[in-house]
């Protein structure tokens, strides 16, 4: 795809304004940032649009029985401090949080509700059936929930939840520290813990070709399309489950490379790099306080840096400039003669990546990333503008920077905040460093001259711009 001169121009000149600028920091160790306000265990931490961390609920243990929180706070990364937000209007732990494309944040554990950045509110929307919840937003717009009962779906257009279907078999497993769901790249979600896979197509879940999660084990979408699974019950550490790789297009469970040390209560989260940070862990063997790293080119796990506070059943997220943010947690072992407590901690830290990578970059014609897209009716070199807007079932065409080279997994755009049909995604031939995206027009997106648009890639949000749609 050959792009006009004027096109390579605005690239370069959205180059140069986007450069990601990460705070002095040794790559690949830990390093202290400004606490919660109050201790959280079970909690859940969500990145937003705006780069902010919604951290929400959890558990305190210093009095019995344990003390559930509705208080909610959030994250600025360009001050490295937690301020309070509006609380939830129930108190939850081991609950599941979600971003919707329209940028407001899903709470479901039991009832649910929805907290909307722009006022800093919850509001309760309805009660769901499940315990051990997971929540995933399927291609559709829809978001996929499961655990120990029936699985649902919610649709946040109608705000209406509604059966899934039934699973294909037991859900033993499936409880409220073990459950996972995982997006895959063909849009089926793999709920490993109950050894089922959802098709939203058809759907229906159907066996997914294993025998069941084991406590406390992790599932990583990788960007090959395999999904990374660590951890797992571990008191012993002479009996630990190794890690093992799931293949969606054979459905099977191969081994990989084993851990340095066996977890449980970790965190993995895939870093921009494709590599995985496993960090954390409640287990003997002196392993609660180290990280490491799995490279799948290798299918090799490797110690990186230690943690600068000991902790488990915390929350990891991957920031918008490409750092990890640590928070909560237990900071010792729970329940093992008296080693460590059952307070949580308020602590958090920040884990830079060897070579952390911003989040994508929408480019716009003004160069600085905002106001009008560099979004082309496919096949054309018009943009779609106030003058020539979109129109629903239409192909377009989104230039960008930033994603993964080699990687499997589609990016998530929201047009006017909803979700767009990705056809295509990859480099632009002849123009190093050059991403789009061949979309189609959502048929339910309100007219306008300045729509926003914006993707989500691999769990973060972009920059916002706009398009005419009519």
């Amino acid at each position: 795809m050959k792009l006009p001169s004027r096109r390579r121009y605005l690239f370069l000149l959205g180059l140069a304004a986007f450069a990601s600028t990460i705070r002095a920091q040794t790559p690949g160790t830990f390093t202290a940032t400004g606490s919660m306000t109050t201790a959280r265990v079970f909690h859940t931490a969500t990145l937003l649009l705006d780069g902010r961390v919604l951290i929400a609920g959890g558990e305190d243990e210093s009095v019995f029985p344990p003390l559930i929180k509705a208080s909610a706070e959030l994250y600025d990364p360009a001050t490295r401090t937690f301020t309070p937000t509006g609380s939830m209007t129930t108190a939850r732990s081991h609950h599941s949080s979600l971003l919707l494309p329209d940028g407001r944040v899903l709470i479901v554990g039991g009832t649910a509700e929805l907290y909307d950045p722009s006022t800093g509110t919850f509001t309760a929307i309805g009660n769901t059936s499940q315990h051990g919840f997971t929540t995933t937003l399927l291609t559709n717009g829809k978001v996929l929930i499961t655990g120990r009962a029936d699985a649902e779906l919610y649709d946040p257009l109608t705000g209406a939840f509604a059966p899934a279907g039934p699973y294909a078999g037991s859900l033993d497993g499936a409880d409220g520290y073990s459950s996972t769901s995982t997006l895959l790249p063909d849009g089926r979600v793999l709920f490993a813990a109950a050894d089922q896979l959802y098709d939203p197509g058809a759907g229906t879940f159907s066996p997914a070709g294993g025998t069941g999660g084991y406590y406390g084990r992790t599932a990583t979408l990788l960007t090959n399309g395999k999904v990374l699974f660590v951890g797992g019950e571990d008191y012993d550490p002479g009996n630990r489950p190794n890690p093992v790789l799931y293949d969606p297009s054979t459905r099977t469970f191969t081994a990989t490379g084993n851990t340095i040390f066996g977890r449980s209560g970790q965190t993995a989260t895939l870093l921009p790099a494709g590599t995985v940070l496993v960090a954390g862990s409640l287990t003997y063997a002196n392993s609660f306080g180290t990280s490491e790293t799995y490279d799948p080119a290798r299918g090799a796990f490797a110690i990186t840096d230690n943690l600068v506070n000991t902790r488990f059943f915390h929350t990891a997220t991957l920031l918008s400039d490409g750092t990890v943010l640590l928070a909560g947690g237990y900071p010792g072992l729970v329940g093992f003669g008296n080693v460590g407590s059952n307070v949580g901690t308020a602590s958090a830290e920040i884990y830079t990546p060897p070579t952390p990578k911003a989040a994508p970059v929408l480019l716009s014609l003004s160069g600085d990333g905002k106001g009008q897209g560099a979004i082309q009716h496919a096949g054309t070199v018009r943009i779609a503008s106030a003058t020539d807007p979109a129109v629903a079932g239409e192909y377009l065409s989104i230039y960008l920077t930033g994603l993964a080279d080699g990687s499997v997994i589609p990016p998530q755009v929201a047009i006017g905040g909803r979700l767009a049909e990705i056809t295509f995604f990859g480099n632009v031939p002849g123009y190093p460093g050059l991403n789009v995206i061949n979309v189609r027009m959502p048929g339910d997106v309100a007219s306008g001259p300045a729509v926003p648009v914006r993707l989500t890639y691999l769990s973060r949000p972009s920059n916002e711009v706009t398009i005419g749609v009519r």
